[in-house]
């Protein structure tokens, strides 16, 4: 796992087969091995709905239940 730090609030966690992208202490957002990517649909503060919308930079996305997320993670 590879931990980058992408700003103020925001992290990328890298593993082998996806990323997670993690606003304040919580993942949002996720690139899967198949190259599709998942958002949460749960809907947090509005910088971290700026955070998601920047890291996805306009792909489209399916909006997934925060628990999909926090599987992801392990959490």
């Amino acid at each position: 796992m590879k931990i980058k730090n992408l700003g103020a609030s925001k992290t990328l966690l890298s593993f082998s087969d996806h990323e997670i992208f993690i606003s304040y202490e919580t993942p949002v957002a996720a690139r899967l091995k198949n190259g599709d990517c998942i958002r949460t649909n749960k809907n947090w503060s509005r910088t971290t709905q700026k955070h998601i919308t920047q890291y996805l930079s306009g792909l489209n996305a399916k909006s997934v239940d925060q628990s999909v997320l926090d599987n992801l993670l392990g959490a």
